[in-house]
């Protein structure tokens, strides 16, 4: 009888947690998916803190998205997003070496700063690639 308790328990734990680890190896939304339910979300919010005009705008958004959007042509705009925040980052990085050889220091610092924001574009723009 000892012997059983244990094993019942041990079951018992087994099924209980099953569900628990189900959840765990669901991946998070992609592409399309994830941008409706990030729409959706936003649409509850809305509801609850009463804004009807952000609620309306959101479905109207919410409706586009489920009619028009594909996995392939969102991967598409993501990748030309990335293309062109590359871009900048080299026609920033062409104004900060310009400015370095005229040696003004204000318009190196302008260009640095320009040149940093550039880059964080580019880096969000590769997380999103990603999302």
């Amino acid at each position: 009888m000892k012997f059983l308790a244990p094993l019942a328990l041990l079951t018992l734990a087994s099924f209980t947690a099953t569900p628990l680890l189900a959840a765990e190896d669901a991946q998070p939304l992609t592409g399309c998916a994830a941008k409706r339910q990030a729409i959706s979300t936003q649409i509850d919010q809305a509801k609850t803190h009463g804004n009807s005009a952000q609620q309306a705008g959101l479905e109207k958004a919410l409706a586009e998205v489920t009619a028009h959007c594909t996995d392939a042509s969102l991967r598409k705009e993501r990748e030309n997003k990335v293309l062109d925040a590359k871009h900048e980052v080299s026609r920033r990085q062409a104004d900060l070496d310009k400015a370095m050889k005229k040696g003004d220091p204000d318009k190196i610092d302008k260009r640095k700063d320009k040149l940093a924001e550039s880059r964080k574009e580019l880096q969000d723009a590769v997380e999103e690639l990603d999302e």
